[in-house]
């Protein structure tokens, strides 16, 4: 017992000391600050290494008016569904459910569990928070590669306290989504674990992209025919903001998105980090709209917005860092200005070191939303 008092006072007595040093900058305050100087230094000579040789970023938008947005969009679709009816898979609802991970959260109503079944016997598993108090309007919420959405609970509970109702997403694959077993021709039964095996299901009549997207769409016309909400934002995290400029460039319902650390340009992409997984850097695709051009779709239209987020110094991938190196955000909104309405910005969350959505972005966004 006497040991365990011990252990308890010197950690205590730690705890203090920190607090005393934080406060006071004294030993080893300079020591500590010095370190994270040079951990961020580091950091910065690694992106030096990184070149951007393209000059001319107008010349690969070939957007210029709303006409040409509409066959862009067109021809996404035809390349996601293959000439099929978008948002035509299974979806089955149970309402009310337990899932003791989110019974401590704010204003939280019920919880709705969103099953979609789509080619190749994969699911996608949403959850639908509804708040006790409801202020009409939805957030999508989408996690990236790192996993389930439980990962966002503090930002869905930010969310639900704010009024908002929140359906979130996570990738194909991850978290709750199934990982089936698929036999393949010439190549067997492989399970799938990770997103470069969809490479191995493409065909003339199958794009695996569809997984990525088809699941919010029919979940949105789930809520159209059930729901009755003033109107529909997306925010996403690493591939969950890939996934938000995607949807939101095809589809109009998404009045405002926010991508956090999701994409670049690909003349942007020449380090091994920021080249991305394999829905990022699909030729097919991205030879029909390259990502100038979805960033301009995804913020077209009447009372429609795009905001791309970047952490300066994110350890992951997209770090703002290298935006300062190639500032494009200003070229596409005269773009933007010349087609019509809408609006898009670039946000960099200063001296942001990890690869998160911070307190302070998700303050920005809730601003953002109300200052439409």
């Amino acid at each position: 017992m006497i040991k365990f008092y011990l252990f308890i006072i010197f950690v205590f007595s730690i705890f203090l000391c920190g607090i005393a040093v934080g406060h006071y900058e004294i030993f080893p305050f300079d020591l500590i600050q010095n370190s994270k100087s040079l951990v961020l230094n580091n950091f910065e000579e690694e992106q030096n290494d990184i070149l951007i040789y393209e000059e001319n970023i107008d010349s690969l938008i070939l957007i210029n008016s709303e006409n040409d947005i509409i066959k862009k969009k067109e021809a996404l679709r035809n390349f996601i569904w293959n000439d099929h009816v978008p948002y035509s898979s299974t979806i089955l609802i149970d309402e009310n459910i337990i899932d003791e991970r989110y019974q401590n959260l704010s204003n939280l109503k019920s919880i709705y569990r969103l099953d979609i079944g789509m080619e190749y016997d994969v699911h996608s598993i949403a959850y639908l928070f509804l708040p006790e108090n409801s202020n009409n309007k939805l957030i999508i919420y989408h996690q990236g590669h790192g996993g389930d959405f439980i990962l966002g609970k503090d930002n869905i509970n930010f969310f639900l306290d704010k009024n908002y109702t929140v359906l979130a997403f996570s990738m194909p694959l991850l978290g709750m989504n199934n990982q089936p077993i698929i036999d393949l021709d010439n190549f067997g039964k492989i399970k799938f674990t990770t997103h470069k095996q969809f490479q191995f299901l493409e065909s003339s009549e199958f794009s695996p992209v569809k997984f990525f997207i088809e699941p919010i769409g029919v979940s949105l016309n789930y809520l159209d025919e059930n729901f009755d909400f003033d109107s529909y934002y997306m925010v996403g995290i690493s591939g969950g903001g890939w996934t938000t400029v995607l949807f939101s460039a095809i589809d109009d319902r998404i009045s405002q998105s926010y991508s956090v650390a999701g994409t670049f340009p690909m003349f942007m992409r020449s380090d091994s980090k920021n080249i991305g997984d394999y829905e990022q850097i699909i030729p097919e695709l991205y030879r029909i709209t390259n990502y100038l051009e979805l960033y301009l779709m995804g913020s077209f239209g009447n009372e429609r917005k795009l905001l791309l987020i970047y952490n300066e110094f994110d350890p992951c991938c997209f770090f703002g860092e290298l935006y300062y190196d190639f500032p494009f955000g200003d070229i596409l909104k005269s773009n933007l200005k010349k087609i019509g309405e809408g609006e898009f910005d670039i946000i960099i969350d200063h001296q942001q070191n990890e690869h998160i959505i911070s307190k302070e972005i998700m303050l920005t966004i809730v601003s953002s939303i109300n200052d439409k």
